[in-house]
């Protein structure tokens, strides 16, 4: 059987649905804009959010794309067949369009007919409904999942199990269509405020699951159900009906229009095409093929392995994607991570005794894979493969001070945090000295480590530009005036490496070399005073990606866009505007609304990156 892998998988995606007047939209940055309550785009839906809410989208009421993601809470869980960090979500989105009928008749013909699944293979799960919210059983997708399998001539028995517990004590009975609660066929976004500023997003969803027909696994419940865990089956698409908003005090109401969203995961619909139940051997197998070569080893050998195999595959990809994306190593905020897949890449590629500093050899691998899709990988493939070689040197450097370190008896929590020596190397050297190592102390420590950083980083993170508030909107229109001062005071071209605004003060991350004089420094507030004083009309305006880029408009390293952008402009025309930038807003009407603008300080992120926070009096 031919193979088909996600590229194919992905153009026939975007393909089926601009045949029925989608239109197909580039991925978003792995950098979320204009939303404060994430560090990472970890979703295909996220930069969507402001038009499920009723904004009205450049493109129109029907939207196809493919959105790379990235998700930190994975992390820990590569290893196994079927989890990453770094994915693709295959979406489309009917923004007050078509609803339930439409999408389920197109998501069971692309499946079936497109990528010719087995239909036997297929099962389906729906919400039962939520008595205490007025919310209704969706009897709707259950009847139209029914029809629609009794043209391929399958009875699809529906069977209410309610929670995943109960899963395991009814299983399957026979069963095709499969009533679940809140917990696995609600869809809302996960860590998002309760007191969400105009309303929290959601509905209920219909998920599709491929069945790889493997033995279930006792261990993980007494009998397997499609929201097993067990590796039988593999969900591959979700279609979120979101016509509910929750509001600040708990409770529900409707959204101003009926939307569809539809999340497919591209790699395990690749997996299933295959019928394939591992991950990275149906997505990953240039990056393992260079794997084999530099360790002289063979992916599948022994569960050790296939797990170091899988890491490094993972984290080379996803570290590749995020400094494509103008994310570096450092020790803070978005950085730590690139710096941690990194180094847990460096931690098990040592463990396959490849010893010497090969890993940046596979930027070119995903490079060339992906040159058709993103070609910002192939744009800056020498500029990442020099970012990787140099952390993994580092790193390389750090083992050799951890290990001396260790020979000391330095506690593994120190090891850990100081020297950035991983848990698993401590323990394989302990145990090789016959020391036993204090996991559960380690692992409480650990916690106690990842609570101070997460509520740090919730910190830093709370009131950004998603709450819409006066003052962010203020210090989001002085943003633009400081980039544009920073490019007049310093005489060279800014690029802007990352913000976040809040109610409070504003901070700008952009590419320069050196420390700014306090001349300087006094320049720029000058220069932005100055403009203020003018009492410039900020106006927007909609254009399409290649006029926007005519008039001199600036945007962000590594973002894509489709073909309608909104441009923000300061001063009477395009054409003598003092600041230009591709943005979605929002600002003040003029920019003597802002008050007196105050630099309180500036310095260095990591290499080549400088960071300004800055105040409005």
């Amino acid at each position: 059987m031919d193979i088909m892998n996600a590229n194919e998988i992905r153009q026939k995606f975007l393909q089926f649905f601009k045949d029925r007047g989608h239109a197909v939209i580039p991925s978003a940055s792995l950098v979320p804009e204009n939303d404060s309550t994430t560090l990472f785009t970890g979703s295909g839906m996220q930069p969507m959010v402001p038009y499920l809410l009723g904004e009205k989208h450049p493109s129109g009421n029907r939207i196809v794309d493919s959105q790379k993601s990235f998700r930190t809470v994975d992390i820990e869980e590569v290893g196994d067949n079927r989890h990453t960090t770094f994915f693709e979500m295959l979406g489309n989105w009917s923004l007050g369009d078509y609803y339930k009928k439409e999408q389920i008749s197109w998501m069971f013909q692309f499946l079936t007919e497109e990528l010719k699944l087995d239909p036997n293979r297929l099962y389906i799960t729906v919400f039962i409904g939520d008595e205490k919210n007025n919310i209704p059983k969706d009897i709707e997708s259950a009847e139209l999942w029914r029809q629609l399998f009794s043209v391929k001539n399958i009875d699809a028995k529906e069977i209410e199990i309610g929670s995943e517990q109960n899963g395991y004590k009814i299983g399957m009975q026979n069963g095709r269509i499969f009533y679940y609660d809140a917990k696995k066929n609600w869809w809302s976004r996960s860590g998002v405020p309760e007191n969400m500023p105009g309303g929290e997003p959601g509905g209920p969803d219909s998920e599709m699951f491929y069945d790889f027909g493997t033995p279930h696994d006792q261990k993980f419940g007494e009998n397997c159900h499609p929201n097993c865990d067990c590796g039988r089956f593999i969900e591959i698409g979700n279609n979120v009906f979101m016509e509910y908003k929750k509001n600040s005090d708990g409770t529900f109401s409707k959204l101003p229009q009926q939307n569809v969203d539809f999340g497919g995961g591209l790699e395990r619909l690749a997996m299933a095409v295959n019928n394939q139940p591992d991950i990275f051997g149906a997505n990953h197998r240039t990056i393992l093929n260079f794997i084999e070569t530099a360790s002289e080893k063979t992916y599948g050998t022994s569960y050790e392995e296939i797990k170091a195999f899988r890491i490094i595959a993972d984290h080379m990809k996803a570290s590749t994607f995020l400094i494509a994306d103008g994310i570096f190593p450092s020790n803070t905020d978005r950085g730590y991570f690139v710096r941690r897949l990194i180094r847990r890449s460096v931690r098990y590629a040592d463990s396959l005794g490849i010893k010497e500093s090969v890993l940046s050899g596979i930027v070119g691998v995903i490079a060339e894979e992906y040159k058709e899709s993103y070609s910002e990988v192939l744009k800056n493939k020498d500029k990442i493969e020099n970012i990787i070689k140099d952390e993994e040197k580092k790193f390389r450097e750090t083992l050799t001070k951890g290990l001396k370190e260790f020979k000391k008896g330095v506690s593994p929590f120190i090891l850990f945090t100081t020297y950035g020596f991983p848990l698993e190397m401590t323990m394989e050297l302990a145990a090789e000295q016959g020391i036993k190592i204090d996991e559960k102390g380690f692992n409480e420590e650990f916690k106690k480590h990842q609570e101070l950083s997460h509520t740090a980083s919730a910190g830093m993170f709370k009131g950004g530009l998603a709450d819409g508030g006066e003052e962010t909107k203020k210090l989001h229109t002085a943003t633009h005036l400081l980039r544009q001062a920073l490019e007049d005071v310093l005489k060279e071209k800014i690029e802007q490496k990352g913000s976040n605004i809040t109610a409070e003060r504003l901070r700008f991350d952009f590419t320069f070399s050196r420390k700014l004089t306090e001349d300087e420094k006094t320049e720029v507030e000058g220069t932005v005073n100055s403009k203020i004083r003018e009492n410039l009309k900020v106006n927007k305006i909609i254009l399409t990606k290649e006029e926007a880029e005519k008039t001199g408009a600036v945007h962000a390293f590594g973002d894509k866009y489709g073909d309608e952008v909104s441009v923000y402009y300061v001063g009477d025309s395009l054409e003598s505007a003092y600041s230009k930038e591709f943005c979605g807003g929002p600002h003040v009407e003029k920019t003597g609304e802002l008050g007196h603008f105050k630099i309180i300080k500036e310095e260095a992120v990591s290499a080549g990156v400088r960071r300004i926070k800055a105040i409005l009096k």
